[in-house]
Order: C-alpha cells, then structure tokens, then sequence
C-alpha cells in the first residue's frame, strides 16, 4: 500500500517568512551555500530573521554586502556572515569544512549553475553543471557531517528542479566524454543527481540523526538563468517576441521560491522526515516517467541502488 503524502499548511504562494512565522531558531546554526541573491538571499533573510545564526557560502562573499546592510538594520535577527566557497574546486570545499567549528543545525545545498552552453570540465575531470550541482554539495554535506551529527538533529536541504524529469542520471557516461554534450541533458542529470543525493544521505547515515530531503522551489527569475539565450527565454515564458523579460502566473517571486527551502530546513512538523521530495510547500507524488510533465518526482530519482551507486561514485571522488 502506497505510504500517504506529508502534507503541510502552507500553499504554493506562501513566503519564506510566512513559513517560519513562530518559529524560533535562536541558537540554531546554518549554512547556505549561494546566499548572496536569489532564492538563496531570502532563504538567509527568513532564517536569520527567525533568530538563527547564518552562514553564506559563496565564490564572491562580496556579493552579499547589500544582504548583510540589510539585515544589520533589522532587530532580533540572527548573526549572519560569510565564508568563501567554491563549489567546483574541491580544494576551496575542504578549506571551508575545515575551519567549520561547532555544531551545525542545517545546511541547505542552494548554490547552482543551469545550462552552460559549451562543455567544461573541472580538475577533477567532472562536467562542471554536475561538479557544482552534485559533487560539490557532497563533499560539503560529507565534511560537515561530524557537525551535523553534533547538533542532533542536523538537517540537509538540497535544491532541486523540475529538470530531473527527464534524465535520469548517467552512469555509463555522465561527463559527457562519448556522448554529444547536451546543456540541458547535462543540467537534467545534476538535477537528478541532487535528489538521489538526499536519498544517498538518508541511506547511508541512518541512526545518526542527519535528515536530508530536495525540493523544487518554483519558477523564479533569479541569476541562474543568466548562460540562457533569448530562445531559450522565450520557451520557458521568460521572454516576450520584443525581448522584454516578463513572467508568467506560474513564476514565483524569490521570498515565494525559499518557502519550500525553509520549510525542511527549520519547521518543526518536519523533524525526522528524509528522502523525500517537495514542491509548492507539498511532499511530492511519484511519477513513472516524467516525459512532458511540470511537477512530481520521478521514479529515477528515488530509486536507492541508483542513489547507493551516485554516493560510491562520489566518495572515489574524494577518497
């Protein structure tokens, strides 16, 4: 008999702040990798605001200078700072985990790159889309995990997309060196891989009390989009014929798009729950094959010997 969907309160159009509204994280530590803006800024503005001390992990901590401005100005919010990371050189991973001190209550795997249209690969010899998207969060989730397990309850949220629906990964040849290289085969993959990665941590780390779930936060017009061009704008209801960016009914504003982040990040009713998937504030329903569709999680990624295989994969890696 299928296991019931966990539901929530909360609908499609709700706010991070909404979310978290009573919450208190006082205390409580996070980590947001690609914090500085997007969905991944107003997933630290809710947190922070909550009480909560948080962390941004970004190539250009820079960046975040106008966030820190304004949280700065607001009262009872969390201490928030900075640390550099970068995702796609392993070296610049290991530097951040290792000077991590303290117990961790959440890291939430935000930061993301969507299709780059020429191939590149990392030192490592990865495709960079799946470097960044996948490997880089496993090696952090892995470093961090001592302080995860030392919080008690450590939670991992992993930023996923609808995208996985159609490709599941590619095992006999995932950085695209026989195959022709596709952009939006190779961002599908990642994609996919960021679920499975929840899946791989809810397996492998069972008993220590680390959760790790992945969402699909909504259709938000963020810096992800910027290796798109005008065609690609256009098919994903981005761009009007005169070139002019607009946005859809189904686009969400960015407090909108962190809903879902924060939710299994920091809301009590979803303590103890993992290898799930979320959208619109909604654990997911399954779906078989995910050809032409815009919501559920594919069969693909939930599947535990492909999610075993992606982990071993990742530790040959960083053994």
């Amino acid at each position: 008999m299928p296991r019931e969907l966990l539901t929530t309160p909360f609908d499609a159009r709700a706010t991070a702040a909404e979310v978290l509204a009573g919450v208190d994280l006082s205390g409580r530590t996070y980590v947001v990798t690609g914090g500085a803006s997007g969905i991944g800024a107003e997933t630290v503005r809710a947190l922070a605001g909550a009480g909560a001390q948080v962390t941004i992990a970004a190539r250009n901590p820079a960046a975040a200078a106008p966030l820190l401005a304004d949280l700065g100005r607001r009262p009872g919010t969390g201490t928030v700072r900075t640390g550099t990371l970068d995702l796609a050189d392993l070296r610049s991973v290991a530097s951040f985990t290792q000077a991590w001190e303290g117990p961790l209550d959440g890291l939430v795997a935000n930061a993301g790159i969507m299709a780059l249209p020429g191939r590149s690969l990392t030192p490592e010899g990865w495709e960079l889309q799946l470097a960044t998207n996948y490997l880089g969060h496993f090696a952090l989730a892995v470093g961090l995990r001592p302080y995860l397990r030392a919080a008690g309850a450590g939670r991992i949220v992993t930023v996923s997309s609808t995208a996985h629906l159609r490709s599941p990964f590619g095992f006999e040849d995932p950085q695209y060196h026989r195959r022709e290289y596709d952009r939006w085969g190779a961002y599908a993959q990642s994609k996919t891989a960021d679920v499975l990665l929840a899946v791989g941590i809810t397996q492998q780390w069972r008993g220590e009390g680390i959760t790790a779930n992945s969402l699909m936060p909504g259709w938000i017009t963020t810096k992800l989009q910027r290796h798109l061009d005008d065609a690609a704008l256009r098919a994903l209801g981005a761009m009007d014929e005169q070139g002019n960016r607009i946005e859809g009914p189904h686009f969400k504003t960015p407090h909108q798009g962190a809903a879902t982040s924060v939710l299994l990040a920091a809301h009590p009713a979803l303590a103890d729950v993992s290898g799930r998937y979320f959208e619109d504030n909604q654990e997911a329903g399954t779906v078989a094959d995910g050809t032409g569709r815009t919501s559920g999680v594919a069969r693909h990624a939930l599947d535990p010997e492909a999610a075993e295989r992606l982990w071993n994969l990742g530790s040959g890696v960083l053994r």
